[in-house]
């Protein structure tokens, strides 16, 4: 179905002729040309435009003042085309009066019908065409635009409007003479301009036509051409390309999550990057907003529309969070400021991503196959796993399932609690006696075992994927926040924007602080990666000397059992990065790590990966002793990740920058480790009573009302399993029989 979506987008049909275009000679004599002098025109034009537009417009949209007629005839005459503004060559032509005195006549209402059946008695191919304000508002008009054309939205922000307006006396606003304010008719406009729009230009405060002009020329390429922007897997032979898997689209990578070769899906070319003034322009906005541009920047509009991916964030981020601001920042104490990323449904940093993650997922997918996704976790991803794919539609929550394996002793009680308490009619929870690394690489295994993914397919027609941060789709959201925060600090006026910050992330599977690493790569100004460990140092270890060994080295269950890890898959990813894309690098050294248990970094890669990373690790006591400290001294109650990171932090930060510690789980989800620091007596308690008794203390940040409510829930059966592979894949078989084949 993909390849069918990208056939047709790239379908050119070649017309002969304008069927009628309307010119003005100036803004008061009308002037039409007959089809002759049209035809003429079109073949002259056709070889300048043919490439960039073949029958397409280029449609302009925006407020009144956003500078779309102006733009449009700079594009017109680099193209070498014709232009038409809807206002003065089509409205004033039809109506033989002024949009003003029209306007006037009939009413705000009677105008916008009005306005809009001449639109709709209009075609043209091949042109630039700029649309009115009030065009947008009235959706059989933007429809029949839309079949022939790529709508290009000029998004200037409402005081730069207002601004402009102010300076020229404009009568011809439908909803002016209302008496609503001309701020709230621009902003109540903007709902029409997100919907139809193909591509968005940001049109900085102070930028001049030209330059818009040359935006719009670059957007419009990139959204015709359908290959810009493919991944590759992190074990592609770029000089060999025959002995890899070929290069995939970002659907493919959301949908397939695991590079048939065992590698990881990252993108082909340099990440997208948004400039200062960009950036600038996102200080005072909302998170939806912010995540709205940032994606819209790494997802190519033919695999996810704008609009649609619009109201997939709308929805993520919508009621499911706790605090209307997502992932808000806070200052604990000195130079150091905490990200709150626990405010989703589930109380942990997971929720940014996979309130989103299935959404896109269900997008992506072809309607006539059923998916199964696979989920191994290490306390948090479970339940957000299973509570994000819970929100899907009917319709796709019959054809999406998801499985998510845990260790059954690997996790704090209330995680697993929460995990078995989140299991849908479309989700289930699965024990396993081992621990995470065990779950991570089962579940890998089976998705490179061909005849078991066959087998599922030709069966069954069910196709495995993930959601744990190997896929794609899963990880980038998590780009989000990170920019968010450095937004936010300079927002609340700590920073000014372009003044550098540090980032200490408590890290498992180098998910997070890789997703932190490709906002720097957008263009935010983070100095160093600081990689906090528990007793399960393997990565600093390896930050620290270019060498991973897993030799001798045995999983230790800590305090913080999210980031029990000995695995970790996503630093492959930067690896790949920081080893300028060596495919067959990363082959030697993650079958070198699978077979015998460590690799080796040479010398001169070691120093690259050190220019921006550094690492240290938390004891048990020390993370006790940092819940105690910070609680007494600010009221504030860590979480035992978070308390990794801050004991880290105040030891190899050397304070010159802000540091921001990404907090990335509710303190409520490990109630008996926070009784323990605060020397709380009634530790030996009920979840459900420590969770009470913790949120009577007042403390900061608030008690989550979704963890408790969560506690009164009465946990479903769930299935234990030893810990072999082959019985994994005979309860996945049973799932799916009872899932997928009841539904047909």
């Amino acid at each position: 179905m993909l390849h069918i979506r990208r056939c047709q987008h790239l379908k050119l049909i070649t017309k002969t002729f304008v069927s009628l275009i309307h010119f003005k000679a100036s803004r008061h004599v009308k002037l039409i040309l007959p089809r002759t002098f049209a035809f003429k025109e079109l073949r002259k034009s056709w070889f300048s435009i043919h490439s960039l537009l073949g029958d397409k417009n280029i449609i302009l949209m925006g407020p009144p003042g956003s500078g779309k007629t102006t733009v449009g005839k700079i594009i017109g005459q680099k193209l070498g085309c014709s232009f038409i503004d809807v206002d003065d060559d089509i409205l004033e032509t039809t109506w033989n009066m002024t949009v003003a005195e029209k306007l006037k006549d009939v009413g705000n209402e009677q105008f916008l019908e009005e306005e809009g059946k001449a639109l709709l008695n209009f075609s043209a191919s091949g042109t630039v065409i700029s649309l009115s304000g009030s065009n947008p508002m009235h959706d059989a008009t933007m429809q029949h635009v839309k079949k022939n054309g790529i709508i290009v939205f000029l998004d200037v922000p409402v005081t730069d409007i207002i601004d402009r307006l102010n300076l020229v006396k404009i009568d011809r606003i439908v909803g002016q003479n209302s008496g609503m304010p001309l701020k709230e008719i621009l902003q109540y406009r903007r709902q029409f301009y997100k919907k139809w729009y193909d591509v968005r230009i940001f049109c900085e405060d102070g930028a001049s036509a030209e330059v818009i002009a040359d935006k719009v020329f670059d957007a419009v390429k990139r959204y015709q051409d359908v290959d810009s922007e493919t991944f590759i897997s992190t074990r592609y032979k770029s000089k060999h390309p025959a002995e890899g898997i070929s290069p995939k689209h970002f659907s493919d990578a959301v949908i397939e999550g695991l590079a048939s070769d065992g590698g990881l899906f990252v993108p082909q070319k340099e990440f997208p990057k948004l400039s200062c003034v960009e950036w600038k322009s996102l200080v005072g906005a909302t998170y939806v907003e912010r995540a709205q541009i940032i994606l819209e920047r790494c997802i190519h509009p033919v695999d996810i529309p704008a609009f649609k991916l619009g109201e997939m964030i709308e929805t993520a981020y919508g009621e499911n969070f706790a605090c209307s601001k997502i992932a808000p920042i806070r200052h604990l104490s000195g130079n150091q400021f905490i990200l709150e990323l626990f405010h989703g449904p589930t109380g942990s940093f997971k929720d940014l991503s996979l309130q989103l993650m299935p959404h896109m997922f269900a997008h992506c997918i072809p309607r006539t196959c059923n998916y199964l996704i696979l989920v191994a976790t290490s306390g948090d991803t479970g339940s957000a796993v299973l509570n994000g794919f819970s929100r899907l539609s009917s319709s796709d929550k019959q054809r999406i399932a998801a499985v998510t394996f845990f260790p059954e002793n690997g996790v704090s009680d209330f995680q697993k609690e929460q995990i078995i308490g989140s299991q849908k009619e479309n989700g289930w929870a699965v024990g396993v006696k081992s621990d995470f690394d065990f779950c991570q690489t089962a579940v890998k295994k089976m998705f490179n075992d061909s005849d078991f993914t066959g087998f599922l397919t030709i069966e069954y027609g069910t196709t495995l994927s993930s959601a744990n941060s190997i896929n794609w789709g899963r990880l980038l959201p998590q780009v989000i926040y990170h920019a968010s925060a450095y937004l936010d600090l300079v927002n609340q006026g700590f920073i000014s924007f372009g003044n550098p910050v540090d980032v200490c992330i408590p890290t498992g599977n180098f998910g997070n602080i890789l997703a932190a690493v490709y906002a720097k790569m957008m263009g935010i100004p983070i100095r160093k990666f600081i990689c906090a460990s528990n007793q399960n140092h393997v990565l600093t270890d390896f930050i620290k000397t270019g060498h991973y060994d897993l030799r001798k080295r045995k999983l230790v269950q800590t305090f913080s059992p999210s980031i029990d890890i000995l695995k970790s898959s996503n630093l492959e990813r930067h690896l790949h990065f920081v080893t300028d894309r060596d495919g067959k690098l990363m082959t030697k050294l993650f079958q070198q790590l699978e077979n015998q248990q460590h690799f080796q970094l040479e010398r001169i890669i070691v120093e690259k990966l050190q220019q921006d990373f550094v690492a240290d690790w938390c004891s048990e006591e020390n993370c006790l002793a940092a819940i105690n400290s910070t609680y007494h001294t600010s009221g504030y109650i860590l979480d035992p990740h978070t308390a990794v990171a801050k004991v880290v932090a105040d030891r190899v930060q050397d304070k010159a920058c802000p540091v921001i510690l990404a907090s990335t789980a509710h303190y409520s989800k490990f109630a008996p480790v926070i009784m323990q620091a605060l020397r709380i007596k009634e530790i030996n308690q009920t979840s459900s009573s420590q969770l009470c008794l913790l949120s009577s203390y007042n403390a900061l940040p608030p008690a989550h009302e979704a963890l408790l409510e969560r506690i009164k829930q009465r946990d479903p059966k769930y299935h234990v399993c030893a810990p072999d592979v082959n019985i994994l894949k005979d309860h996945i078989e049973t799932l799916i029989q009872s899932h997928f084949m009841k539904v047909f």
